[in-house]
């Protein structure tokens, strides 16, 4: 059971800290040293690393939600009933399909978007609809990426209290 719980919150603890990690660390840095560097050039390349970081990222965040549902199903079928089971499967299962949806859904859609112009650089250099575009599915990554950080919090607290 120790082994379950500690893997459950080995994959809570990475999921959530690269969340936070890339989010209020990694992203800004590199916008901010290739934009100063390179001006408009720099921020779609900046643009073109973040995305293959998201891309890595989410493959991780697979692994992690899946490994978190197993060890709380094990956890149920092994000891006593993990306290608000349901609720926390549901939290996981919905980070799990925000995070799918993200890493699919949106990338997919920027990941077209930046083959219809060539490029992500070129694309982000030309600027007009293709960057309007862009910057709408970042928004979106970025807001259910906070929704998942919020899920992620929420069971953290859980685990905190018990």
């Amino acid at each position: 059971m120790t082994a379950l719980r500690y893997l459950y919150m080995l994959s809570l603890v990475v999921w959530l800290g690269g969340m936070l990690t890339v989010g209020a660390f990694v992203a800004p840095a590199i916008f901010t040293v290739l934009q100063g560097a390179h001006g408009q050039a720099g921020s779609a390349l900046a643009g073109v690393i973040l995305f293959d970081v998201l891309r890595s990222f989410s493959m991780g965040a697979y692994a992690c939600g899946g490994v978190m549902l197993t060890t709380l199903a094990g956890m149920r079928v092994l000891g006593p009933k993990p306290v608000q089971f349901n609720l926390r499967v549901g939290i996981v299962a919905a980070m799990l399909g925000v995070a799918v949806y993200t890493g699919v859904v949106v990338a997919g859609q920027i990941e077209t978007l930046h083959l219809q112009m060539g490029g992500a650089a070129a694309g982000l250099a030309a600027g007009g609809l293709h960057r309007v575009s862009v910057a709408r599915l970042h928004n979106l990554s970025t807001a259910l990426m906070m929704v998942n950080v919020a899920g992620g919090l929420a069971l953290l607290f859980w685990e905190a209290r018990e």
